[in-house]
């Protein structure tokens, strides 16, 4: 397991620690309702550090990533992101990526562990292009600041940075002491969310600001735990739990991650086809789950409706908010529609709308 670099800044805050794909993380601080309510209803700030991060730099840096990638990154302008997905030539999917256009490079941010194999993946299709590749996770860390009161704790740092105002564009400032520092605009939790990439011998100081804003108003620490109960909640699939190489991208991220009007990349066809000809065989739903359940469904187990198997769970929580049991995961086209009642673990499972609402 790679340790986090603020490891000890965190063990200082009574951090427990857990790992996540060979990395480590931050499970919880002691007190995970707190953390999830602080996501909710202030401002939580987690340590992202963990995630992977490759620059590509290079004079076709922009038109090599777009030929790569299911969204249109060629119409990206410096400052603005895009959500989209790294996929075989048969469709499916081998990352999920966050997509800025930096000044002077891409910037890739994707799930832990993913380095070497993204990495390898991208530089096996560099022929004639002016692109390279550079893994810059050991020089810039992740702070990520989640929850309705997320743009008054970034106000609070004083670090003279621009608020995005859309989702995925960005700011940044150079400054004298931290070094260059750049804010997404990154609702991680489908609500209002910011990241924080600061160079990794300034971390420790901003993440120690960011924690006291968050705390003034009303917020704190929040560790893993509760930020996956708060995903789940918001229906936002995970690379490596709701989704991985089985999937095709059209089955979890469509509306999300796929532009059926740029040009040509990796897998297009197959993508294409699909949306011409027919649908996806199987697509992630939300489930409401029984609320006498003596315990969650585990990823892989199975749905099935008049004793046929017709899907099966990939991630589930008990939801505070909702104070129910939630679920995601596929279900065959056959039976896919919202209010269809399945069964899982001799319990019942009903299709939702997502993101998850009261009901």
């Amino acid at each position: 397991m790679e340790p986090l670099a603020l490891h000890e800044f965190h063990h200082g805050l009574y951090g427990r620690f857990a790992e996540v794909s060979g990395m480590e993380i931050v499970g919880d601080y002691g007190d995970v309702q707190a953390e999830y309510r602080a996501l909710r209803e202030t401002a939580g700030v987690i340590d992202l550090s963990f995630r992977s991060r490759l620059c590509v730099l290079g004079a076709d840096r922009q038109k090599f990533i777009n030929g790569q990638v299911t969204n249109n990154v060629q119409a990206l302008k410096s400052g603005e992101g895009c959500y989209a997905a790294l996929v075989t030539a048969k469709g499916r999917i081998q990352s999920d990526l966050y997509i800025y256009a930096l000044a002077n490079e891409m910037l890739l941010d994707f799930e832990p562990g993913l380095t070497n194999a993204v990495k390898e993946r991208l530089e096996k299709y560099v022929i004639a292009d002016d692109a390279q590749m550079v893994d810059v996770a050991p020089h810039y860390g992740l702070l990520s600041v989640q929850g309705p009161k997320a743009a008054a704790v970034i106000e609070s740092l004083q670090l003279g940075l621009t608020i995005p105002a859309k989702p995925f564009a960005l700011s940044s400032i150079q400054d004298g002491n931290l070094g260059e520092i750049y804010l997404m605009n990154q609702p991680r939790l489908g609500t209002i969310g910011f990241d924080l990439f600061v160079p990794s011998g300034a971390i420790a100081a901003v993440a120690d600001k960011a924690i006291a804003a968050a705390k003034a108003v009303g917020g704190r620490a929040c560790g893993w735990q509760a930020f996956e109960t708060a995903r789940i909640e918001a229906g936002i699939p995970r690379f490596g739990v709701d989704m991985d190489e089985t999937n095709l991208a059209p089955e979890a991220i469509e509306s999300r991650a796929i532009s059926y009007s740029k040009g040509c990349y990796i897998g297009q066809e197959v993508i294409a086809r699909i949306r011409t000809y027919g649908q996806v065989a199987k697509s992630l739903r939300g489930l409401r789950l029984a609320d006498d359940l003596k315990a969650l469904p585990a990823k892989g187990d199975k749905l099935s409706k008049d004793a046929k198997e017709v899907g099966y769970i990939t991630s589930a929580t008990h939801s505070p908010s909702l104070n129910a049991n939630i679920a995601l995961g596929y279900v065959r086209k056959e039976v896919n529609k919202t209010g269809e009642q399945l069964m899982v673990n001799d319990s019942t499972a009903t299709i939702v709308e997502l993101p998850f609402v009261a009901s």
